[in-house]
């Protein structure tokens, strides 16, 4: 029997725009889907664990392992003085030791490995090493780090017009602050690596990372050897969420160290208890604020202030507060803005890269600003968020106060922020005006806008009006459960906004019996990647999905990737597939287009068959026909975003390719006595383009929403007064469970193309989603404010001062701040 007879036959339809299965479905559903910790390990494998500081800040005098060198199985300790390379790691910064050498800087930091012929022995002697540590003042939280001016990196300060002039001239203000804690990424698979020494001094590392690039160069660092020389796979994750886009590069470099001494190969797998203490969240974010706005609730002036926790170290903590400042407005025109940001050092954990990447702590502010709009003046929120949405509404000149000089904007700043403000140069100054209302406060004009659209058809299709009405009828009647409903939009940008990294490689592969092969730089975490850029090339090629497979991530084919993240996975590397497929296809279409005397261009791939206006081949027979007459069967393709740029030293440019839109309307319950809470409904409208593969799309929806929503109500992440994280283990973090997902869960996408030429038409999906949640934390509020206290001296809502996660303790302090005379019964 022919080996092509095996190969899935083509029905003739398009592979993209169709739902088709995961590539991996079946073998994870089997459990034969291999992940790093699955694969068989090499006869003489060791395996290690880390050594773990107590302390969060203090002298490293010392570190006994006698102890811990007598027990069963040990084989030998690494510590800081066992690096061959560079000390520090790879990284821009270059700020965070590969082991703690002097000092310690947060409790769980890696002082050093145990490796033992077992994972239980290493952790077991792992355990009985003891540091000596002088523990010396630590700062916790970034309110200690602003009194302390203690910062990984320079605050930064961007604005557009003059916001306390605008302030000053608002017939309405409002000031406000507000706390969002961070998240534990708790991917099913924790981090890993597993590091096989090869001859003559290179090195083959199984790793699961979203930036096999990345860990490629840390370990060579490290180790003190060329790039060239480091060999990193990745095949799949289990789960990443933005935790394995860098610190997945610790672990890598940490079993590097250890192969390297003793020539031999050594798997590391994090304890998930050691997974939480170890590796940084996302950020935490404590904020203050002036809005300006008139009667109809449209803004005219914001000063605000973000307070960034990242932890001891840099890590991507730049980028990400960046991403958080180009989010601030969601939504909604800022006319006249100041924006501070502060990047405080604390001694905790270094915060990292997490689904959204500051985005989500930009939006939530934004968006609780809307809320209490609406509450001062009686409005409804939808309302007042429909009345600031970018438009190509013309800009009142009498409504701007003019321009500022860069001094005076200085001095304002001065005033308004509780810190020294940096030097003339650490001001980033924004665009200072524009002619309509459709331009950002970093100088981007939103050419894709369809928030009023998609706002108004979720309206409709959700009933809010009615469910709003009924729900302000159950809360007159009903003392102890109170309801909200919320709808808030999402606009989210689409790039790297550090512009080399929007650049992608891909190889494709056709073979004799017309199977295909795919490889590229981006790596499969679950999201469906490689299903996606599988549906690309297999239309490109006129042949069915199942003729195409995609392989493992590989630095020694596709060099210099980026990281899959900033939810541009597929925009970068299918395009790139697609170019390289498009570059086989071109060869095949000469080549036939030859043998039967016509144009190339009037060559056709359709349903597994060649078409020219005289003759249809098999495509199988073409490839073999092509072969024997010695035409190229493989190529690479590479693509680069288009139309972007960028100023990273003022902030302004064009970051985006283009936005991803949605909206949620989710509607909520709060037992006012607990404060537990509950998601009763939630209806989604949200803009995936043309979408590749629906199902995999309104996946990442259900998924992405789910994880807002847990970042917004359960999951808490708690340090001690000794900087200890407590809630380090599922009995104490709280992620949503299927409990918590609503019976009531509608998604539909908005039936448009990406309107920029992105492939397929198709728009990024992996974190617009999450911060779809939000509208989850505005219900809430709108419970809580449903109890009905007013300001008897000014007549006026007070306002809600909820902190996220809105757990049940958080939600009974709003509803006690709200009712002081609760605390009395």
């Amino acid at each position: 029997m022919n080996a092509a007879e095996h190969l899935p036959v083509s029905t003739g339809a398009p592979a993209a725009g169709v739902s088709h299965f995961h590539e991996s479905a079946r073998a994870q559903v089997a459990g034969t889907a291999i992940y790093v910790d699955d694969m068989a390990e090499i006869r003489g494998t060791l395996f290690a664990a880390p050594i773990l500081s107590t302390v969060a800040h203090g002298r490293l005098l010392g570190v006994d392992t006698a102890a811990a060198l007598k027990m069963p199985g040990v084989r030998d300790v690494i510590l800081a003085h066992d690096i061959p390379g560079d000390a520090m790691l790879g990284n821009a910064a270059h700020d965070e030791p590969v082991f703690a050498q002097a000092t310690v800087q947060h409790v769980g930091q890696v002082i050093g490995l145990v490796v033992a012929e077992s994972v239980m022995q290493a952790r077991r002697a792992a355990r009985q090493v003891v540091c000596r540590i002088e523990a010396l003042p630590a700062i916790l939280n970034v309110h200690e780090a602003l009194r302390a001016e203690s910062y990984v990196l320079p605050p930064v300060f961007v604005r557009r017009g003059d916001a306390a002039a605008a302030l000053r001239r608002a017939a309405h203000t409002l000031k406000g602050t507000l706390e969002v804690g961070g998240q534990e990424h708790f991917y099913l698979e924790g981090q890993v690596a597993y590091v096989v020494p090869q001859e003559q001094n290179q090195w083959l590392v199984h790793s699961s990372t979203q930036h096999p690039g990345e860990v490629q160069h840390w370990v060579a660092h490290a180790l003190g050897v060329d790039n060239h020389a480091v060999r990193v796979e990745c095949r799949r994750m289990g789960g990443g969420f933005g935790g394995k886009e860098t610190q997945a590069g610790n672990l890598a470099v940490w079993a590097a160290i250890a192969a390297r001494k003793l020539k031999c190969p050594v798997k590391l797998r994090l304890a998930r208890e050691d997974d939480f203490m170890i590796t940084g969240k996302r950020h935490p974010f404590a904020y203050d604020y002036t809005a300006g706005f008139d009667d109809t609730g449209r803004i005219s002036g914001l000063q605000l202030t973000m307070a960034v926790n990242c932890g001891f170290s840099a890590d991507l903590s730049g980028p990400v507060a960046d991403r958080a400042i180009f989010h601030v407005d969601n939504a909604y025109f800022l006319q006249d803005v100041e924006i501070a940001s502060y990047r405080c050092k604390t001694h905790t954990q270094s915060h990292t890269a997490f689904r959204g990447f500051g985005g989500p702590q930009g939006m939530i502010v934004i968006e609780t600003i809307m809320g209490d709009i609406a509450r001062t003046l009686g409005l409804d929120a939808l309302d007042v968020r429909k009345r600031n949405l970018y438009s190509d509404e013309t800009i009142d000149p009498s409504t701007s106060p003019g321009r500022t000089e860069k001094a005076a904007t200085h001095a304002a700043l001065m005033q308004s922020t509780p810190v020294r403000v940096e030097p003339f140069d650490e001001l980033r100054t924004g665009p200072v005006e524009a002619s309509q209302r459709n331009v950002t406060h970093y100088g981007m004009t939103v050419e894709d806008n369809i928030l009023e659209p998609l706002l108004s058809k979720l309206e409709l299709s959700a009933q809010y009006r009615q469910r709003l009405q009924a729900i302000s009828t159950w809360n007159a009647g009903s003392p102890v459960i109170k309801r909200g409903i919320a709808i808030t939009p999402v606009k989210f940008g689409i790039s790297f906004t550090a512009t080399l990294f929007n650049q992608a490689g891909a190889l494709v592969h056709v073979y004799l019996d017309g199977s295909v092969q795919v490889n590229h730089g981006g790596t499969e975490m679950g999201q469906g990647l490689n299903t996606k850029v599988a549906q690309i090339v297999a239309d490109e090629l006129g042949v069915s999905f199942g003729q195409v497979l995609t392989t493992a991530s590989d630095t020694s084919k596709i060099p210099n990737a980026s990281a899959t993240a900033a939810s541009a996975g597929t925009d970068l590397n299918a395009r790139a597939a697609q170019y390289a497929a498009r570059h086989v296809r071109d060869n095949l279409a000469q080549f036939v287009a030859g043998l039967d005397q016509c144009g190339a261009g009037a060559v056709r791939f359709a349903g597994g068959m060649v078409l020219t206006p005289g003759n249809a081949r098999p495509f199988t027979e073409v490839v073999r026909l092509a072969y024997a007459n010695r035409i190229q069967l493989w190529s690479d393709g590479f693509y680069r975003t288009p139309r972007i740029h960028y100023d990273k030293t003022t902030l302004t440019g064009r970051p985006f390719y283009y936005f991803a839109y949605g909206a949620a309307c989710t509607e909520v319950a709060i037992d006012t006595l607990t404060g537990e809470s509950r998601v009763l409904k939630v209806d989604i409208l949200h803009d995936v383009g043309t979408s590749i593969n629906p199902a995999i799309d309104i996946g990442q929806i259900e998924g992405g929403f789910v994880q807002g929503m847990g970042w917004l109500t359960t999951e808490q992440l708690v340090w001690n007064d000794q900087g200890l994280l407590s809630t380090h283990a599922p009995s104490t973090y709280k992620i949503p469970a299927t409990g918590d997902i609503p019976e009531h869960f509608n998604i539909d996408l908005w039936p448009e193309p990406n309107r920029e030429d992105n492939v397929f038409g198709s728009k990024a999906v992996g974190e617009p989603p999450l911060m779809l949640a939000i509208s989850v934390f505005d219900a809430l509020r709108h419970a809580i404010a449903s109890t009905g206290i007013t300001d008897e001296a000014e007549t006026r809502p007070v306002p809600v001062l909820l902190s996220a996660p809105a757990t049940p303790e958080n939600v009974l302090l709003a509803l006690n701040r709200l009712h002081p005379a609760r605390l009395t019964c």
